[in-house]
């Protein structure tokens, strides 16, 4: 069973709008595609209440906030069991320094986006909140040179 929902070119039109700047008034958005502000505020209103839209981000520079270095960390849970994932992703979830957490197949059970302040913070975070928990077998590191953002997420053609 499928949780897609039904969207129109205007539907579509008005997500990729969104995407590229989410503080776009409903006038912008209805002259740009063509349908009164009153139609574009319902569109908006049912793509919410539909779920297609989870909400509005703000996105801080972590340089900027003393977080200049990013790393993503392969993280193995062992034994791999209901009762231990559930306190370790709560955990990881309260972390400052998390910016991400993935549940995964394959050798590695997590994958965890953190920015820290630099080499140490990290060697820190890692001895002190990874690798100290009894469930945790082991981590891999891997540092985060740059990061792009990519285009507006939009259903497979022909949806």
């Amino acid at each position: 069973m499928s949780d897609s929902v039904a969207l129109d070119p205007v539907d579509l039109q008005i997500l990729r709008l969104l995407q590229n700047d989410v503080r776009t008034t409903y006038r912008e958005l209805a002259a740009e595609v063509g349908v009164a502000a009153s139609t574009c505020l319902d569109r908006v209103a049912r793509l919410r209440r539909s779920g297609v839209i989870l909400g509005d981000q703000l996105r801080l520079d972590p340089a900027k906030l003393g977080r200049g270095l990013q790393a993503l960390l392969l993280v193995q849970v062992r034994p791999h069991r209901r009762e231990l994932i559930g306190p370790f992703v709560d955990r990881v979830k309260s972390l400052p320094e998390s910016r991400a957490l993935f549940h995964l197949t394959g050798p590695d059970d997590y994958l965890v986006q953190v920015a820290v302040a630099d080499a140490a913070d990290l060697q820190r975070l890692v001895l002190d909140e990874f690798t100290s928990r009894r469930e945790v077998a082991r981590v891999d590191t891997r540092l985060i040179f740059q990061q792009w953002d990519c285009g507006p997420l939009l259903p497979p053609a022909g949806s």
